[in-house]
């Protein structure tokens, strides 16, 4: 069973009581949630009380959900919402802190490797939100454009705008710390 079958009989079960398919469901998305979340926000925290809200938020509207649509790209937009709206209400923005990065890598690579990640999480931190979320759906989250158009419901064209600008507007930070 393919993956949009197989959450559009767990969506369906939801909908009867199942608790069983609302776990699995959240097995199954859980990480890519908090990681949506993490990349938005940038502290753990912030980023795990997204996730539960996300979740909460999802399947208290479960009946709403069209499975017309992909079950991942509505939940999705939910979270990229419910992070958004935790970000405008004053939470504070911190950066990783490379912890999630990990490699066999030798001390003084991996004290290098952390230093430039914490500088890119920076720069990455400091965009407005909607270029963080086209770089942390595309380069994070692995989506293509239509996935990226269909989770923010804008325009294929204009994600490719918004990348092309916010890959710019990062290079440009990073060339401007002297990182190449």
């Amino acid at each position: 069973m393919n993956k949009n079958r197989r959450d559009r009989a767990l969506v369906e079960r939801c909908k009867r009581g199942d608790r069983e398919a609302l776990e699995q469901l959240v097995r199954h998305y859980e990480k890519p949630i908090y990681n949506a979340a993490i990349r938005i926000l940038g502290n753990p925290d912030d980023a795990a009380d997204a996730t539960q809200a996300t979740f909460l938020k999802a399947f208290m509207r479960i009946e709403q959900f069209d499975p017309g649509y992909n079950f991942f790209s509505w939940i999705y937009r939910i979270a990229i919402n419910e992070s958004l709206d935790q970000g405008k209400y004053g939470k504070k923005q911190q950066p990783l802190d490379g912890s999630e990065t990990t490699t066999s890598q030798g001390p003084e690579d991996k004290a290098e490797a952390d230093n430039l990640f914490r500088e890119a999480q920076d720069e990455l931190m400091k965009l407005k939100a909607k270029y963080r979320v086209v770089i942390m759906l595309r380069h994070f989250a692995d989506c293509n454009y239509g996935q990226i158009s269909e989770v923010l419901q804008i325009p294929e064209k204009l994600v490719k705008s918004r990348l092309y600008s916010a890959r710019q507007l990062m290079r440009a930070s990073l060339l401007a710390r002297g990182i190449h």
